[in-house]
């Protein structure tokens, strides 16, 4: 038996993760990322939030980011934002950035 769930009912979910701390633009652009691979996959997903919580880190910016990546501004490299592209998930929407830790 399954639900189809709406963008915001998905965001809402993730909202209510007590452990989970995405805002609210941010869980609309998980969502939306999220609707996006099940389309691409071709295959309906479950809604994992705890999954989902333990895979995805909300970030005000890519500076914010740079810091709890790197130890020093020395092995930072020089284009954050192309080096986070090829190395994960970087979803980006208004008020802060999303990725797939790794």
């Amino acid at each position: 038996m399954n639900i189809t769930l709406t963008t915001n009912e998905i965001a809402n979910h993730l909202r209510q993760d007590q452990h989970a701390s995405y805002s609210y633009k941010g869980s609309i652009a998980l969502a939306e990322y999220l609707e996006e691979l099940e389309e691409s996959i071709g295959e309906p997903m479950e809604l994992d939030v705890i999954a989902i919580r333990c895979d995805f880190t909300e970030y005000e910016s890519l500076e914010e980011l740079a810091k709890c990546y790197f130890s020093s501004e020395l092995e930072e490299p020089h284009d954050l934002k192309e080096y986070f592209e090829e190395n994960t998930t970087l979803i980006e929407f208004e008020g802060g950035i999303i990725i797939q830790d790794f």
